[in-house]
């Protein structure tokens, strides 16, 4: 379902009350400094996937097929400040890619709620950007048109939907629960910034970030091509 964004001058008070009151930044935790006693190294691996893997995210007429994907598991920070494991589903061809980028999303301490498959969420986009889950492979069609979103080829990541949500000029915010982040003055954990270690991580290799694109921006999209 999608909902109409505040006004501007609301999202600033918004986010001012909350800074104040220390309920807008939902981390609860720091990861270790660099080179800490007891800091578990970055680790990664990539597996091919079936058909019962993807479940419900894929199906017969999706523009790609299982033996072109695999399942790459990263090592990340979440909002605990402790190291964890998540599934991202990844095009056969950028699975590497995509590890490496996550090596130094570990290296640069960025952090994530949650990685887990899409069809954990009956492979629903709302459901999972409701959850503020980073996940990629989906094979749905493009947010508001009938073509085949990055996502249905495996080259597409959405990291942090809350804290970067989808935002367009009419307004329109998705999830709605992202609001009060439209406001990308706001920096809190697990926000993607233009200076950050997100877009530079995966720029190096060869992905675009959507929160560059005019109309919408889309902080939380992460992707091989640009449209």
């Amino acid at each position: 379902m999608r909902r109409n964004a505040r006004p501007a001058g609301l999202l600033l008070v918004l986010a001012a009350t909350s800074i104040l009151t220390g309920c807008l930044d939902p981390g609860t935790g720091r990861p270790p400094a660099p080179g800490a006693s007891g800091a578990p190294a970055y680790r990664s691996s990539i597996a091919t996937v079936t058909a019962t893997d993807l479940g419900s995210s894929w199906r017969s007429g999706c523009p790609v097929g299982p033996s072109a994907l695999r399942r790459v598991r990263v090592a990340y920070w979440g909002y605990d400040g402790r190291a964890h494991t998540g599934d991202l589903i990844i095009r056969a061809t950028e699975a590497q890619h995509v590890a490496d980028a996550f090596g130094k999303l570990y290296a640069g301490r960025f952090q994530v709620e949650r990685i887990h498959p899409v069809q954990r969420y009956g492979s629903s986009d709302d459901e999972s950007m409701a959850a503020n889950n980073t996940s990629a492979f989906n094979c749905r069609r493009v947010t508001g048109g009938s073509g085949w979103s990055a996502h249905a080829y495996g080259t597409a990541i959405d990291i942090n939907p809350v804290q970067n949500p989808y935002v367009t000029r009419s307004g329109t915010v998705l999830p709605p629960a992202g609001e009060p982040y439209a406001d990308r003055s706001v920096k809190v954990t697990g926000t993607i910034n233009r200076n950050g270690v997100v877009r530079s991580a995966f720029a190096a290799v060869g992905w675009e970030w959507g929160g560059d694109w005019t109309d919408p921006m889309d902080y939380q999209h992460l992707s091989l091509d640009d449209r």
